[in-house]
């Protein structure tokens, strides 16, 4: 059986394409028995197979990012934590508490880290640090 070049993966690829995706895999697997479907079937089979995963799959944007330990006093823990909660793309993983104040460790965004990591300095007046691991 000789089947046409291009019925596989340039179908899948162009569902992917059409929902502007990246770092994805599609794994389209046809067992072979019957009719034969012929290059227009078979383009619409694997394309449409694709198309369907990709749009009923849930989509998880991966955004680049540093784990960050921040060291802030009772006084100033509230604060920042709600400031931390309505920054986009942090992640507070955990929190620990010393005798004198907190410590909270989680993911800051590459793309936004030293503006967060400022931010949290000005709103406390410098009692914050913020350490950014590499």
């Amino acid at each position: 059986m000789t089947v046409a070049g291009g019925t596989a993966g340039k179908p899948i690829l162009q569902a992917i394409d059409r929902l502007s995706l990246d770092n994805v895999d599609v794994i389209v697997t046809r067992w072979v028995g019957g009719v034969l479907l012929g290059s227009g079937r078979l383009i619409r089979a694997y394309g449409g197979a694709a198309a369907a995963c990709l749009r009923a799959g849930k989509l998880v944007e991966i955004v680049a990012g540093c784990e960050a330990t921040i060291a802030v006093t009772f006084s100033d823990f509230a604060l920042v934590k709600v400031r931390l909660a309505s920054t986009a793309g942090v992640q507070i993983r955990r929190e620990s508490f010393t005798e004198v104040g907190a410590t909270l460790t989680g993911d800051l965004p590459d793309a936004t880290a030293p503006q967060i990591a400022r931010m949290i300095t000005d709103i406390t007046s410098g009692r914050a640090s913020v350490t950014r691991d590499p």
